[in-house]
């Protein structure tokens, strides 16, 4: 397996990410957007040790690509993939993007390849979910995927 992505890495590329988030969260003018903030504002040290600690859950899953599909409105070159329909363990389909950081890994993700994301559950401030639980925000943690073997 080959971890694609980071998210501690990809917010160190891109520092507006964080400040974006924490824009919103502190707004109280958007009472409905964004995170609630309560284990720390996204991206902070306070946010990581969360993590860490277990205050902010993190759910791993993975599956085997089905095939690989466009998902929203972008510009797309020819037959070009941004996401991919993974099987997971007990049978369902999830729909996600390709996250990687290096454009060569994109390669990677392809039918039959198995992936494991693990994602950060952060509560939104829109509470409650429709099913009456708590809502939350999925933020990719981590994405690997496996290599090609090469019989």
């Amino acid at each position: 397996m080959k971890r694609v992505y980071d998210l501690a890495e990809a917010l160190r590329r891109n520092p507006e990410h964080i400040k974006a988030a924490q824009e919103m969260t502190l707004n109280v003018n958007k009472p409905l957007l964004g995170l609630k903030g309560r284990h720390g504002l996204f991206g902070s040290d306070q946010w990581w040790e969360s993590i860490r600690s277990g205050h902010l859950a993190v759910k791993t899953v993975s599956g085997v690509i089905q095939e690989m599909a466009f998902a929203g409105q972008d510009a797309r070159w020819g037959n070009q993939s941004n996401s991919f329909k993974l099987k997971l363990e007990d049978g369902s389909v999830l729909l996600e993007s390709m996250y990687a950081h290096e454009k060569a890994d994109r390669k990677l993700f392809r039918p039959g390849a198995t992936v494991v994301i693990a994602y950060v559950l952060d509560e939104l401030k829109n509470q409650p979910a429709q099913d009456g639980g708590v809502n939350y925000a999925e933020s990719v943690l981590d994405m690997l995927v496996s290599m090609p073997s090469h019989d």
